[in-house]
């Protein structure tokens, strides 16, 4: 899984990139579904953080979400994904 991140509008610092690679490690299990994963955080006048992801099968997942706090906007984007990865691996082993 390619984890790539862009910081709109302002400059990811060490710390906020520390706590982006901390939280990435919750979806460690899904490293063999997913081929790539973009995140974008956007500053505008609160964090909005988009997240596109790829997985293996051809499924494209987009999650949103937007918080003043930049670690709180994390959490909430971080839950949706986890849940997201899950509903999609769910289905494919259904199907499989």
């Amino acid at each position: 899984m390619t984890i790539t991140t862009n910081a709109v509008g302002f400059v990811l610092d060490e710390d906020q990139q520390a706590l982006i690679d901390k939280k990435m490690e919750r979806i460690k299990y899904a490293d063999d579904l997913i081929v790539d994963l973009l995140l974008r955080i956007k500053y505008d006048k609160k964090m909005i953080f988009d997240v596109t992801v790829n997985f293996r099968w051809g499924t494209v997942a987009h999650i949103s979400s937007d918080d003043y706090d930049f670690t709180a906007g994390l959490n909430k984007m971080m839950d949706v994904l986890d849940s997201k990865i899950k509903k999609e691996k769910d289905k494919i082993q259904q199907k499989g």
